[in-house]
């Protein structure tokens, strides 16, 4: 192992890039100007007390609480992985709980994702994480959503002034003093009947709402 992934990997120094990431973000936040495309529909599940599961890109993360508008948490499924855990101390920064999915095998204890989605709470998930490929969705978010009977609802995130990172995901850091939109799109559920052959066809359906969310806020910013 290089010095620089045991000093990614050190708890203290984790700690002190989470904080700094936190400023970072903040400074983003104050200075920007941000909008919400069709926020309707997640205030409606707000508003009933109704829980979903918000479905976005790995790559989007780093804007995604500014997405929330509820006093209720946001769950976010985190890697177990050096990074994941480094996202997972930014998010708690930023108000969201974290769930961490294991490192090496690459799988959670599912039984808590259900009990908060049973008891009207939210989960976030990165259906192309924790390692990729890059915006594929992977098929556990479908099989959590048919077993839980709770809605996906996709949220798209762009802004003005940003750059992507050389990283698996292509992770999109936004700069300062930038436009940014959330755009939001119509729940979609999974059937409780669902065949596994049928998986395939959500998991298609969900990549192009994200990617079209995506389109649409880069489409009001260019207006």
């Amino acid at each position: 192992m290089t010095i620089k992934k045991k000093l990614v990997k050190n708890f203290i120094v984790q700690n002190i890039l989470g904080l700094l990431g936190f400023i970072y973000i903040c400074i983003v936040k104050i200075t920007s100007q941000i909008n919400h495309k069709n926020k309707s529909i997640p205030e409606y599940f707000w508003k009933n007390k109704k829980p979903f599961i918000l479905a976005f890109w790995h790559n989007q993360l780093l804007m995604i609480s500014f997405s929330w508008k509820k006093n209720k948490k946001l769950n976010i499924l985190a890697s177990g992985h050096s990074d994941g855990q480094f996202g997972a101390i930014i998010a708690k920064y930023l108000g969201s709980n974290t769930l961490t999915v294991s490192a090496k095998k690459r799988k959670v204890n599912i039984r808590p994702i259900f009990d908060l989605l049973n008891n009207n709470n939210y989960i976030g998930i990165t259906p192309d994480g924790p390692r990729g490929p890059k915006e594929k969705v992977s098929d556990g978010v479908i099989k959590i959503a048919k077993k839980s009977n709770v809605p996906i609802i996709p949220v798209g995130f762009w802004s003005s002034r940003n750059f992507t990172l050389n990283s698996w995901d292509s992770f999109l850091i936004t700069y300062p003093f930038s436009k940014c939109v959330f755009a939001w799109s119509e729940p979609i559920l999974i059937p409780n009947n669902l065949r596994d052959e049928e998986i395939p066809k959500f998991q298609l359906l969900l990549e192009n709402k994200i990617n079209d969310c995506i389109q649409s806020a880069k489409l009001d910013l260019s207006v």
